[in-house]
């Protein structure tokens, strides 16, 4: 058995399909090796010192918005398979929640998030990088029935913030991290040769 926890690091634009492919490697993993699912997005700053109107106004397509040097010093302690205490975020209150979630030792640890191979002490720290590939097109289109259906966003809202931050964030800080990852899925999940390829190199690695 590794004494280091294997760490891939997945990323990709908003609404690519990280989620889905972290799933899937998480479901095949699971019943043969400990594995984790992290999400960069648990990660954004604790704003309880600013009031409710300045938090709203925070750009959370930018590489600031998150405390990377907490991401990094719990990757650093998963990949000992290490006890880490994880943060959570609380969406409608704009800051971080009250709640912790504690993380055991891993064989496997899932990175998922829009900037995992931008911020380099975070790819440092990730055995396999992946870039999720998806036509903006349709990640947009994704990213708009999601904001609706599930977070009682506007259609003028979503609109709005795409046009503002996400995609000119995306093709600021993601689109260029592309040229770090090891291996790039287009079209996310439903990708299945090249999901099923990435299981076999992550298997041969965390076997050895």
């Amino acid at each position: 058995m590794r004494e280091q926890a294997v760490i891939i690091g997945i990323a990709g634009g908003s609404a690519s399909g990280k989620t889905s492919i972290a799933k899937q490697l998480y479901d095949y993993f699971k019943g043969h090796h400990k594995v984790k699912i992290i999400r960069q997005d648990d990660y954004y700053k604790d704003q309880s010192h600013l009031t409710f109107e300045q938090r709203v106004k925070t750009n959370y397509d930018h590489p600031l918005a998150f405390d990377t040097d907490l991401l990094v010093m719990h990757l650093k302690k998963l990949k000992n398979k290490e006890r880490i205490e994880k943060p959570t975020y609380d969406y409608t209150l704009h800051t971080r929640s009250q709640v912790t979630e504690v993380i055991e030792g891993r064989d496997v640890i899932i990175l998922e998030g829009i900037f995992v191979l931008a911020e380099p002490t975070v790819r440092e720290l990730c055995d396999i990088l992946v870039y999720v590939d998806t036509d903006s097109d349709i990640r947009f289109i994704r990213r708009l029935r999601r904001d609706i259906e599930e977070r009682g966003r506007s259609l003028d809202s979503v609109c709005q913030q795409y046009l503002k931050t996400v995609r000119p964030m995306h093709e600021q800080f993601i689109e260029p991290s592309k040229k770090y990852a090891h291996i790039i899925i287009p079209e996310g999940g439903s990708n299945h040769v090249a999901v099923d390829l990435l299981m076999t190199k992550i298997k041969s690695i965390v076997d050895e």
